[in-house]
């Protein structure tokens, strides 16, 4: 029975709660379907949303403002949910495996030949949804038209969650743990898979892996890695891609690198935003109209109406003022600008390099005969870095940098006399020694505000044993002279005057990092080792970057029980030396009203290390998710916890599962994992 949506829009919206879509193996994926009154006589395009979160209550609140927008602008949208996932049949054992992407084309092509349809098909999604949407462009079913991919990666080893630069970050296990409590084990929902919801959720709790071991069992970027990432083969996708995303979220890279190595009709769109589309809450603003941008795209590729999107500069992004650091920026001061085309070949954006000279000086003037500084920082170092993928916890920016700093090799430069604008990425050089065979290093580029506060810009870290390749790590000779050149992260940032830039070393940043084997000392060979940054000159097209103010569908109707509320926290116990970060993230409980389901989730990190010992570094996940209707409650906890020592990684997750307040379920895992020169 399909549900009436009356709209402000063009159309009205009937809603189709549960579609099936069959495929050739036997197994069903549950949709969602949103479609404009009257499709039944004038057939229209599709836009695809492929995820395993639940379309029915995880996802549904998020979904029913950007879906029914679209339906309400002319669009038949779909939401499904992957292969073992929500109410979908079979199980989900990984991410982006080929059997999520051949089941992708599968879903475009019954999507296609449906009578409501053109036969005409877009995809879009964020997180998961935009990985997917690359990896299924570059097989190109035919029906697919255009992609809309945001806050997504083209590179699954080097910039996504598990490694940055060959080292393991610390979301590799909190991305794990919330697979292993939050996605994986929920049960069907008996309304719409009936009596056989029970024996499906058992099947599920017994195959719901603790991915972390997986993902650590591959050090390497080796084919597990090169699998879904489009990066290998840009030409592969064919048609036109929209990759949006926020210099405040984990994936801000990937969008100039898509611009670059694509040849298809191409945008990018980089608002200051975190870890989401730039339309709802989630900070830091400004919030723009980016579904009408959507809108544009979809009307060009999928109507063949001129809306003008493709005379849009190739890339748009908000250039970030110096902000005072903070856990939480609501908006962050600046402007929009535009490149015409990405990367720039006009010269509008000169490297220019400064070196790190002996005197903690950051110059142009590379002084000669520099003595070596040395640093081996205290393991704490990273508790001010905020979050490596950011979802907008209320405390989950970078903060005042002078704690990090104090605990690095910093080198200054003057009072800035003039603005100086970043576009892209900065590149560190650094002559080095290290007195271990395995070592990180991690370089950070700083706003020293004039009273002085210290906003961090960009940063990137880099495994030293992995100086000439990612699949081929050398362990290092103590003493011996290394060079190593590596990307920060993209930014696009103006420093005012007065400011001075900081360049600060350090040997970690945990927990966003986890931290080498054993204690070593990195020795930097000054004036031989520079950062070159990308500045960039303020345009005439900067000023015609101009957007609507968001729009979107009202939500469906749900009712708040218990608001939620979010807490990150650090402090140091003088009595054992070690530092602890806290993060809680109560989700608090509502009912979703069209399906009368009350959800609810808790969620609690906690990181802790001692300054001096890496193997005491570690991770504790817990965490709690309920569903109930009438007489019908389900509960699931979590608790995962991960450790290291100098030759291994290990690895602990309790699954338990009740079911009316009784326990029908319990599971332990316990694995280690050889560290391979990580």
């Amino acid at each position: 029975m399909a549900l009436r949506i009356r709209t402000n829009f063009e159309h009205q919206v009937e809603v189709l709660e549960t579609v099936w879509i069959p495929l050739a193996d036997g197994a069903r994926l549950a949709a969602r379907i949103w479609l404009p009154v009257g499709v039944e006589t004038s057939p229209v395009p599709a836009i695809l949303e492929y995820v395993p979160y639940r379309r029915r209550d995880y996802t549904r609140l998020w979904d029913e403002p950007m879906h029914a927008y679209f339906a309400g602008h002319g669009y038949a949208t779909i939401r499904v949910d992957l292969r073992g996932a929500g109410d979908s049949d079979g199980l989900l054992a990984d991410e982006y495996l080929p059997q999520e992407q051949n089941d992708a084309v599968e879903v475009i092509s019954w999507i296609a030949a449906q009578p409501w349809c053109t036969g005409r098909v877009g995809m879009m999604g964020i997180s998961w949804g935009g990985f997917n949407s690359l990896q299924v462009a570059a097989l190109r079913p035919p029906a697919l038209k255009a992609i809309i991919t945001s806050c997504s990666t083209d590179d699954r080893y080097n910039d996504d969650i598990h490694y940055m630069g060959g080292c393991v970050l610390g979301d590799n296990f909190s991305w794990s743990s919330t697979l292993f409590g939050r996605v994986s084990p929920p049960p069907p929902d008996p309304e719409v898979v009936g009596d056989g919801w029970r024996e499906m959720w058992m099947k599920r709790l017994e195959a719901t892996p603790m991915l972390l071991e997986t993902w650590l069992s591959h050090q390497r970027r080796d084919a597990y890695w090169k699998h879904g990432s489009v990066c290998g083969d840009y030409g592969a996708i064919q048609c036109p891609v929209f990759a949006i995303g926020g210099w405040n979220d984990g994936y801000q890279n990937a969008i100039p690198r898509l611009l670059a190595g694509l040849k298809v009709p191409r945008l990018g769109l980089i608002g200051a935003w975190s870890h989401f589309y730039g339309f709802e809450d989630g900070g830091p603003g400004p919030m723009v109209g980016i579904l009408q941008e959507f809108l544009r795209w979809w009307d060009h590729w999928l109507k063949d109406r001129e809306t003008g999107i493709m005379t849009e500069p190739m890339l748009r992004a908000y250039m970030m003022d110096s902000e005072r650091p903070a856990a939480r920026v609501e908006n962050w001061p600046g402007r929009w600008i535009a490149e015409k085309i990405w990367p720039v070949s006009d010269g509008g954006i000169q490297m220019e390099t400064f070196s790190l000279n002996d005197r903690g000086v950051l110059d142009k003037q590379q002084e000669r005969g520099s003595r070596p500084m040395s640093i081996r920082s205290p393991l704490q170092i990273g508790f001010a870095a905020g979050e490596w993928c950011r979802h907008d916890t209320g405390t989950d920016l970078a903060t005042d940098q002078r704690v990090e700093d104090a605990g690095s090799l910093c080198f200054d430069g003057e009072p800035l006399a003039e603005r100086l604008e970043f576009l892209g990425a900065p590149v560190a050089t650094l002559m080095f020694s290290v007195d271990r065979p395995v070592a990180q290093a991690v370089v950070r580029l700083n706003d020293i505000h004039p009273d002085g506060a210290v906003t961090r810009i960009s940063w990137g870290v880099k495994n030293l044993c992995h100086l000439h390749d990612q699949e081929n790590p050398v362990a290092l000779e103590s003493g011996r002279l290394y060079t190593v050149t590596f990307k920060l992260n993209d930014t696009a940032y103006s420093v005012l005057p007065g400011h001075r830039l900081r360049v600060a070393i350090s040997t970690n940043y945990f927990p966003i990092v986890w931290p080498a084997p054993e204690p070593f000392t990195l020795t930097l060979i000054p004036g031989t080792s520079s950062i070159a940054l990308p500045l960039r000159q303020p345009r005439l097209d900067d000023s015609s970057v101009e957007f609507g103010q968001p729009e979107a569908a009202p939500p469906g109707p749900a009712t708040t029980l218990e608001a939620g509320s979010m807490r990150q926290t650090a402090h140091f116990d003088a009595g054992t030396g070690r530092w602890e970060l806290e993060i809680i993230a109560d989700g608090g409980r509502e009912r979703i009203e069209e399906i009368d389901l009350l959800t609810g989730s808790w969620r609690r990190e906690a990181w802790s290390v001692h300054p001096d010992d890496p193997t005491s570094a570690a991770g504790e996940i817990t965490s709690r998710y309920e569903r109930s209707r009438g007489d019908w409650t389900i509960l699931h906890k979590a608790h995962c916890t991960m450790t290291i020592a100098r030759d291994h990684y290990r690895i602990h997750a309790d699954l338990d599962a009740y079911e009316n307040g009784e326990r029908v379920f319990a599971r332990s895992i316990t694995k280690k994992v050889p560290r391979d020169h990580t």
